[in-house]
């Protein structure tokens, strides 16, 4: 597995991270609303077009020799007019995005202006890389198999986006680092003054983004997110922002930035932070050894929960909006 490494000190990025201890961060415990561990195809329901979240189940009880089994939130093209809770109360928002009726809006724009309606992007760290992330719904289709239908529907309508290599998905990425273009370091045919961001709209040209960022930030953190999301509005690229299971800057203050730049775009985001309330210490691992001190990374389990949850996410926006 691979840990993500912080942007170093030469960089020209601004940057004030809080370096972690060895230990693992002890984080307090709750019960996640949507948490899917469930193979099995849900069955639609109706909603009204008023409803703010997509349909989910809450968390149900367990021994300890069980492990928590939940089912599968089901994707509906319900929208919603805008987000009914607070920014500061974005752990109580549930892991499946709400989806506003501005990003089917900005989707059909999109799609209008050319975009492709058969590729999403990521924006990210390490832990957004195919070989860690949703890579394997490109791969392995015995996984693909065990999926409820709705979600085998996204991926076939995705192909092809989710093991892909990327400008905008590096090691120690920032959201600075996806507008500075000397970070992709000339390749996949970027130009030279081409950022990461503006070289994968050119390559890919999707029309959603998902925009998992965070773990490594900078001062000016929620300046940056707002140029990003101002670019993918502008070319009506539909972003879905997330939240992260780590507080390296101890104060959960960057989710809160990601829910209050979903809020005041109303645009969708994608709760991980609270799928992984039911896991050691949020899903978050610690390394042993002085060579890892500053690295964040997910466990095993953490890493499987990022990954369907993160597909549970593509899947309710994509279903609301196309």
């Amino acid at each position: 597995m691979t840990a993500c490494q912080v942007v170093s000190a030469g960089s020209p990025l601004p940057s004030q991270s809080v370096q972690p201890t060895a230990s693992a961060e002890v984080l307090p415990t709750r019960q996640p609303t949507v948490v899917s561990m469930v193979e099995a195809s849900p069955t639609k329901t109706s909603m009204p077009a008023s409803s703010a979240v997509v349909a989910s189940t809450a968390l149900q009880p367990t021994t300890q020799s069980e492990p928590a089994v939940v089912l599968e939130p089901t994707p509906t093209d319900a929208l919603a007019p805008a987000h009914q809770l607070s920014a500061e109360d974005w752990k109580e928002w549930q892991v499946i995005p709400q989806v506003p009726v501005t990003a089917r809006e900005i989707y059909q724009r999109g799609l209008a202006m050319g975009n492709n309606p058969h590729a999403f992007s990521v924006l990210g760290d390490c832990q957004s890389l195919p070989e860690t992330f949703m890579g394997v719904y490109d791969t392995d289709p015995m996984s693909v198999a065990q999926l409820s239908a709705d979600l085998q529907a996204t991926v076939r309508n995705f192909s092809g986006s989710f093991n892909r290599l990327s400008p905008t998905v590096k090691g120690g990425t920032t959201a600075g680092a996806i507008l500075w273009a000397e970070w992709h370091e000339n390749q996949y045919t970027c130009s030279a003054i081409e950022t990461p961001l503006a070289c994968e709209l050119r390559l890919h040209n999707p029309s959603i983004v998902i925009i998992n960022l965070g773990t490594h930030y900078e001062t000016r953190n929620i300046n940056y997110l707002r140029k990003i999301i101002d670019q993918l509005i502008d070319r009506g690229v539909l972003p879905i922002l997330s939240t992260k299971a780590d507080n390296r800057e101890l104060d959960e203050r960057l989710n809160l930035e990601m829910a209050q730049l979903a809020v005041e775009y109303n645009i969708p985001l994608w709760n991980f932070w609270a799928a992984t309330l039911d896991l050691p210490n949020h899903g978050v691992g610690v390394k042993a050894g002085e060579e890892h001190l500053g690295e964040i990374y997910l466990s095993d389990e953490g890493l499987e929960r990022h990954r369907l949850t993160a597909l549970q996410a593509l899947a309710a926006v994509w279903m609301a909006v196309r």
